[in-house]
């Protein structure tokens, strides 16, 4: 019997070696091509993540306390260029699509390609866009398009991806945000152009922009171009108790122990009787005793302030950390990438501009009304809020008032969006005026060019560094869509 059973196993080990050794490498149950909806999956849980503590910091809602953060007092440098390893996936999925004959994913491709293009050009300004992913036609250092012409090509990339999804459009495969609701894509597509339109504000008289017209053409023309009706079609990212797939907080270390909520932001929050910060923050532990819903049991550190007189307060029991929940919860809530309040608050500002039609109180509170849904708040508890006369829209204080109520909104989501309306606006006000400011006490502009860009692209970055910034590369420096 043992005779047979060496036999046969002999037999099965000389068949085995016929096969090639490559063949061994090959998981039967795992794909061996880049498929469009595999590569959907991995960009939008890229692209959706938009809870960014860094952000916090920078916009005046959370304080670090433990070191000098230099997002928080105004020192950064040097961002990169990971964007493009994002856009290089877009590319393949694009191409995925036309090799397999599923059209269906190219206005996503469209819209993505739009998503990472404005995020590096809201970074830094004049980047490589017309010569970008080309490095496989031998490219390897692209010129740099100017900023106009890049928002030019993104407002038209969006307009062009409205187009190609129709009521006959199938469902796409791989898709956590949707679940392949091509429509909700639609509208999430001409949601981000009235955002893009929205940041060219300063630019509303510049004709090659005619950022009123088409503003005007998305707004007035709700059957070609929808956009976000409610919450439930907000472009965010949920979480799963699952491995890689839990909230980006859910046990950090940082947000337990040493970030505490910004003091300007909690005072802001509590002059406005804002029961929104019960939900953003946790009581400060000198206030233990109040009831959570006591606007007197919460208190926030400076974020201009040096590290020393942050700790002090913290060691005093004076600062509110964030809620528990952001780090106690692993699945928390959605990361809001672009949402329904941000849509509403763009319209009241449209209105306010003059570039369409309507009321902006009724868009305004619309937006807060869906900002507070989000945290579960009661319909009557709202009423009383928009009933305030601090929160009533007024004439004299519109923009400041619409501002605001997004950057409320945008707590702990919308990545660095807020940042982006401050440049733009002006509002809210960021605190410079402690003694740990860097920079000058100057709010910073922009991101420099990765120094990877200075050492393999040097004639190129050197010639965009010149043409937007004369004084030379640095964070202060404003570039195109700012300038007035």
């Amino acid at each position: 019997m043992k005779k047979v059973v060496f036999i046969l196993l002999s037999i099965l080990v000389i068949q085995s070696g016929c096969k090639k050794f490559s063949e061994f490498q090959t998981d039967p149950n795992k794909s061996t091509i880049a498929t469009p909806d595999l590569l959907l999956n991995a960009i939008a849980q890229s692209a959706f993540q938009s809870t960014d503590i860094g952000a916090a910091l920078a916009c005046r809602q959370m304080v670090y306390t433990d070191a000098s953060s230099l997002q928080q007092y105004y020192g950064w440098a040097r961002a990169g260029f990971d964007g493009y390893n994002n856009l290089r996936q877009v590319l393949k999925m694009e191409q995925a699509a036309t090799t397999q004959d599923k059209p269906e994913y190219l206005p996503l491709a469209k819209f993505f390609r739009a998503w990472y293009f404005l995020q590096l050009t809201q970074t830094f300004g004049d980047i490589p866009y017309s010569d970008a992913l080309k490095g496989d036609d031998g490219v390897s250092a692209p010129a740099y398009d100017n900023q106009q012409d890049i928002y030019l090509n993104i407002l038209d990339d969006l307009k062009a991806a409205n187009g190609l999804i129709t009521s006959g459009t199938a469902s796409v495969q791989g898709d956590i945000i949707y679940n392949g609701n091509m429509q909700q894509w639609k509208q999430a597509i001409n949601t981000l152009s009235l955002r893009v339109l929205m940041s060219l504000s300063l630019k509303v008289n510049d004709a090659k922009m005619d950022v009123r017209k088409r503003f005007a053409e998305i707004v007035n023309n709700p059957v070609e171009y929808p956009v976000f009706t409610g919450n439930n079609d907000n472009a965010a990212l949920e979480f799963h108790d699952l491995q890689s797939n839990r909230y980006p907080y859910f046990n950090n270390n940082d947000l337990q122990t040493a970030d505490y909520m910004e003091e300007s932001f909690v005072n802001l929050l509590k002059s406005l009787k804002d029961v929104r910060l019960f939900s953003f923050a946790d009581k400060a532990p000198k206030f233990a005793a109040l009831p959570a819903g006591d606007f007197n049991a919460y208190g926030g550190a400076k974020g201009s302030a040096p590290v020393s007189d942050n700790n002090a307060r913290t060691v005093a029991g004076e600062i509110s950390k964030i809620n528990p929940r952001f780090y106690n919860n692993p699945v928390n809530e959605p990361s809001i990438a672009l949402g329904y309040p941000e849509l509403q608050f763009i319209l009241a500002e449209g209105v306010l501009k003059g570039w369409i039609a309507g009321s902006a109180s009724d868009y305004y509170e619309k937006g807060i009304r869906a900002s507070m849904s989000f945290y579960h708040i009661d319909e009557t508890v709202v009423d009383t809020y928009l009933a305030q006369n601090s929160v009533k829209l007024s004439n004299a204080t519109a923009l400041q008032q619409i501002i605001t109520q997004k950057y409320i909104a945008s707590f702990f989501n919308s990545g660095w969006q807020s940042f982006y309306e401050q440049r733009r606006t002006g509002l809210p006000a960021f605190d410079v005026s402690g003694a740990g400011m860097l920079n000058n006490g100057k709010i910073p502009k922009r991101w420099m060019y990765p120094e990877t860009e200075l050492q393999r692209n040097q004639q190129h970055t050197t010639e965009a560094i010149s043409r937007q910034y004369p004084e030379g590369d640095n964070i202060n420096g404003v570039m195109w869509l700012i300038r007035p």
